[in-house]
């Protein structure tokens, strides 16, 4: 005999599931669920359906939208002729939180990763080359700062590059409030080749 009720179990199977979530906190989200009113769960139930049906790609940078386009593609303040190329649709978010960059977006949905199967055709690279052709001055190459990233940012600059585009990259050093000391040599490494004049 079960412990607990199967509703219980596939709950806090389902929470396991989620990215971050290791058992006991799943456990604590599905008591949690359990304790709260019944509209909690009903609110939490309608906010997962809308979505799938309410949110959509973009059909332009692949970033998320509601309608045909997103917020970013559709403000006529962002200045077009620079894109900003990242992973992931999460990756905008955190470019956007600086309020450094007042451009567009371009998300390729991952990076090369040959042991994983990601090869170019995997990711929207030709979509990026047939945006940059309509007037598109910068890419600036926001992957992550890991093999995989770096291997992508390499591919899609030696494809723009044969384009006749500008390809940037973010630099990569030290994070704020870091001690000298506590960075790693790649990390220092990159920070020196990334210095400019103050």
């Amino acid at each position: 005999m079960a412990l607990v009720p199967e509703a219980v179990e596939r709950l806090m199977a389902e929470f396991g599931r989620l990215p971050g979530i290791g058992p006991k906190t799943a456990q604590r989200l599905t008591f949690f669920c359990l304790r709260a009113p019944a509209e909690t769960s009903e609110r939490l139930g309608a906010a997962l359906a809308a979505l799938h049906t309410g949110v959509r790609p973009c059909a332009r940078c692949w970033f998320i939208a509601s309608g045909e386009l997103c917020a970013i593609c559709a403000d006529p303040r962002r200045d077009t002729a620079t894109i900003c190329v990242v992973e992931e649709a999460l990756d905008v978010l955190a470019v956007e939180r600086s309020g450094e960059f007042h451009g567009v977006y371009h998300v390729l949905g991952g990076a090369l990763s040959p042991i994983d199967g990601i090869g170019p055709d995997e990711l929207r690279i030709e979509e990026l080359e047939q945006r940059v052709q309509d007037g598109v001055r910068e890419v600036v190459l926001a992957t992550d700062p890991d093999v995989e990233g770096e291997a992508t940012a390499f591919h899609i600059g030696e494809r723009l590059r044969e384009l006749g585009v500008t390809v940037s990259r973010l630099a990569h050093g030290l994070p704020a409030g870091t001690d000298l000391e506590y960075a790693d040599e790649l990390t220092v490494a990159r920070a020196f080749a990334g210095r400019r004049a103050i």
